[in-house]
């Protein structure tokens, strides 16, 4: 029998923290090569382009899994959702572990992009229905948060413990992880607190029904008919692509290259870069609804990264202090890009308000996708022969060919963003 009560905070919260757990994985295997990359190319043998690629297959399945989640999470339920997530995370770990060659490497990376993919979407849905609708930003601010505490984890701790045991063995233990969240998602998650004897709180927040495959794509067509939501497709992969691209592959063997850092100390500069943008997201989002503007803010955002990346790419040997500043304001600056959310949204009817955010989404993913590996072929095409315990190394003119192609698409995206129209944070279609 159903109860008029709704279930206690502290419940919805757990049953929203174990979905939590896999986004936590997710950003965690999002970033996790980066302080790997002398061990993944020295073991698989790979060149910069091919270690670009491995790290990359993480986002191939991510992006392609964008629009299927939503269907998933509605016929399936957030419960079998995540907990299938997190089992196929675990598999796609254990095979990365033990991957004789890159081949089997790959595909391991990409049944992970795949399977986290739905995380994001299945925390939502529990929120929907667990959490009262005055906590709902919360829990999406909260997410972010744990996600960077899994990229935090991903840098000082996980090159520690790969300095200790190896990479391997180190692998090994988060599949292990990621089979316990799944246990536990099984165990004590359930779609909805009815099925635990409470009131739901889904019709408080006017959730609406599944779409058919045929309205989704219809949805995406339609959205992409207003000029606002193309272009903010194409512009938020610029900075985050660089900032994964860099924090989360080609960061720590640039800086211990060229700066002459330890591994520990350079995952320490690139976590003050994830952390800083996580940090950024919300005082951005806060001030564009503050001030009831979207686009000054999301290009002044612009303005500072292309200007702040191309003195840390173009200005060699700069004081590490100085080093550090600019990643730390790239970061902040760089969290401009939760403004497309709100942005693209405005820019379509409210019927697809869903469908622009989550294309804005898929762009988000799509410039890590192409940047890790573009810049890889960059690196490798300008290789000058050297090697160490059979990695190769990358002069400084190499990474400076490589991290161009990050100033391009950010200057790029600095021009598109000139063509939007400005909706004062209110609906304009």
């Amino acid at each position: 029998m159903t109860s008029t009560a709704y279930p206690p905070l502290r419940l919805s919260w757990m049953i929203w923290g174990l979905g939590a757990a896999l986004y936590l994985i997710g950003f965690y295997q999002r970033v996790a090569p980066g302080v790997m990359t002398s061990e993944l190319m020295s073991d698989f043998g790979l060149t910069a382009a091919s270690l670009g690629n491995l790290s990359a297959f993480y986002f191939y399945s991510y992006v392609a899994m964008q629009v299927p989640t939503g269907l998933l999470a509605d016929h399936w339920g957030p419960r079998r959702l995540l907990a299938s997530g997190a089992t196929i995370a675990g598999l796609g770990t254990l095979l990365f572990a033990m991957a004789p060659d890159a081949l089997w490497a790959n595909l391991g990376r990409l049944l992970i992009g795949g399977s986290v993919a739905v995380a994001f979407v299945g925390m939502l849905k529990l929120a929907g229905h667990w959490l009262p609708p005055k906590q709902y930003s919360l829990a999406s601010g909260m997410a972010l948060f744990c996600g960077v505490v899994g990229a935090v984890f991903a840098g000082v701790p996980l090159r520690l413990l790969v300095d200790a045991f190896g990479w391997r063995p180190v692998m090994l233990v988060s599949a292990g992880m990621a089979f316990l969240v799944a246990l536990g998602i099984w165990l004590l998650v359930r779609d909805d607190p009815t099925e635990k004897g409470y009131a739901s709180h889904a019709l408080e927040h006017g959730e609406p029904a599944a779409e058919s495959g045929r309205g989704v794509m219809a949805g995406i067509r339609a959205v992409l008919g207003y000029r606002n939501t193309w272009l903010l497709y194409f512009v938020p992969g610029a900075g985050v692509g660089s900032v994964l691209t860099f924090a989360g592959l080609w960061g720590v063997p640039f800086l211990t290259t060229h700066y002459g850092l330890e591994k520990t100390t350079a995952a320490a500069i690139c976590s003050a870069l994830l952390v800083s943008w996580a940090v950024g997201g919300p005082v951005f989002g806060w001030l564009s609804d503050h001030l009831g503007h979207r686009k000054p803010l999301y290009l002044l955002g612009c303005v500072v990264q292309l200007a702040a990346w191309g003195v840390v790419i173009l200005v060699p040997a700069l004081p590490v202090w100085l080093l550090v500043a600019l990643l730390v304001v790239i970061g902040f600056f760089t969290g401009n890009m939760i403004i497309g959310f709100a942005f693209a949204r405005e820019s379509a009817p409210p019927r697809l308000a869903g469908t622009a955010s989550g294309l804005v989404n898929m762009g988000v993913m799509i410039g890590p996708m192409l940047l890790q590996p573009a810049v890889g072929w960059m690196l490798d095409h300008s290789w000058g022969g050297e090697m160490e315990n059979g990695a190769r190394l990358y002069g400084l003119q190499a990474y400076q060919n490589g991290f161009s192609l990050m100033l391009g698409w950010l200057a790029l995206a600095l021009v598109l963003m000139l063509f939007t129209r400005e909706t004062h944070c209110k609906q304009i279609a």
